[in-house]
């Protein structure tokens, strides 16, 4: 008895990742199959997306500009960021099939109104350095400007993404946008290699199909959005979730699968363009955004006479070039970079992915629960409701920041797991355990920073 409970607790916690080990929603749960595959039932969310979002820029538009008489800044800067990040654990790249961003293109798609292009190859080759870029700027803005604070800039902002969607729609026939250029696509698509979930094609399958209908489509019914199909999908970087290619499937190839969270970073071991900067200078924002809102920070920059702005923009790229070399170093000093089929990689980055994503929920979530006990405050300023006066609260301070260390010691855990995983399991001790301690020293390094940030300093 004790025998078999052990095996299946070493099972759960060393699963073998490169077996099918994993569980098929479809046949599990019949409510998740016939939502994916009844399409209206997306129609209808994004349909609710675009009204909200509409609502939104208008009252950004035209609404109160102070801070504490729009609801618009919180519900764009708060929830609508918050509930994108926290999509990342456990729905992957679903919120980009629900998007509103590229609402105006596929109007103006439907409609004829484009040129319906083949995305060039300069676009496919360099579109992920253009979309990192701006995911960066983004934030840069955020922390630098008053767009945080100012409904009529979020407004802006918001529609700004929009027509340059729009832009790409009618060049290119399909989500162009969303596939090689969109910044939070771009990181959303980093973030879904840590998702619960994950949507894949019976591979076995795929390799006796003829016609590649998910890829090609049909006259009546359009291929996959991103230029993917059920057939290419091979990782959670690009594929929306959308189940668009359901349809077209008539082999029931697709479905969607709960699996183990750090599957995907455990198979990529940070590999790719994507992964090796992206990570680092996410976590290089977050090092300078805590440290931000320190007030020894602002008596820096009185000292050394410079703005706020530029001594963030030092540190940011400071911490985040720190990052990178540490992690090319780490990785030399490890000595195996090289896989006869993955090709080069970079255990470093892998293993620091569990900080930079948790570190960003930390971040948003911290926002969201300093400014939701004023949300009903605000809607009774702007619409003049005098009854949501009463419904006004304030998060406790220690439970913020009880949230905020559980997340923390969860990105610990998780980047030590991978350690010791990568050690056990997919090396197989074969590579002595010393050549694994300056991940562990890096790790907690980067832990007692966050801590220090987030928890003492002031």
């Amino acid at each position: 008895m004790f025998t078999n409970f052990f095996k299946k607790f070493k099972n759960f916690l060393w699963p073998e990742i490169y077996e099918n080990n994993r569980i098929n929603l479809f046949e599990r749960s019949p409510f998740i199959k016939n939502f994916f595959y009844q399409r209206k039932n997306f129609a209808y969310l994004r349909t609710l997306g675009d009204i909200i979002f509409l609502i939104l820029i208008i009252l950004g538009l035209f609404g109160p500009q102070e801070k504490d008489r729009n609801i618009m800044l919180f519900l764009s800067w708060g929830v609508w960021w918050t509930s994108v990040i926290l999509s990342w654990f456990f729905l992957g790249r679903m919120w980009c099939a629900l998007c509103p961003f590229p609402g105006l293109a596929r109007l103006l798609q439907n409609l004829k109104l484009s040129f319906f292009k083949n995305p060039p190859k300069f676009l496919k080759d360099k579109g992920i350095h253009l979309a990192t870029f701006l995911f960066f700027l983004i934030i840069y803005l955020e922390s630098t400007t008053s767009l945080t604070s100012s409904p009529r800039y979020t407004s802006f902002f918001l529609i700004s993404i929009v027509l340059m969607a729009a832009f790409f729609g009618l060049l290119y026939r399909e989500y162009a946008w969303c596939r090689y250029i969109c910044p939070l696509g771009r990181i959303t698509g980093v973030a879904a290699t840590m998702a619960l979930i994950e949507f894949r094609p019976d591979y076995r399958i795929c390799k006796t199909c003829k016609e590649v209908l998910c890829k090609k489509g049909t006259p009546n019914i359009r291929p996959c959005p991103v230029y993917l199909g059920a057939v290419a999908v091979q990782n959670n970087l690009n594929c929306f979730i959308c189940g668009h290619c359901l349809i077209l499937c008539p082999h029931n190839s697709p479905a969607v699968y709960l699996r183990h969270p750090l599957k995907e970073i455990i198979l990529n071991k940070g590999k790719g363009i994507t992964c090796a900067y992206v990570i680092p200078f996410l976590i290089g924002s977050q090092l300078a955004r805590f440290l931000m809102e320190k007030d020894f920070f602002h008596n820096w920059a009185n000292t050394l006479a410079i703005s706020p702005n530029i001594l963030f923009t030092l540190l940011f790229f400071w911490f985040s070039m720190v990052i990178i070399v540490i992690s090319k170093l780490a990785a030399s000093f490890f000595r195996v970079i090289e896989d006869p089929i993955l090709g080069k990689f970079n255990l470093t980055i892998a293993i620091l992915i569990p900080f930079a994503f948790t570190g960003e929920l930390i971040y948003r979530s911290k926002y969201f629960l300093e400014n939701i006990g004023d949300f009903f405050p605000t809607l009774a300023r702007q619409f003049r409701i005098e009854f949501f006066f009463k419904w006004g609260f304030t998060v406790p301070e220690k439970f913020i920041k009880l949230w905020s260390f559980s997340l923390l010691n969860l990105s610990l855990l998780g980047s030590l797991y991978l350690i010791f995983y990568f050690y056990y399991k997919d090396f197989e001790r074969e590579i002595p355990f010393k050549r694994y301690l300056h991940f562990v020293g890096i790790v907690f390094a980067l832990y007692l920073s966050y801590y220090v940030l987030i928890f003492i300093s002031k």
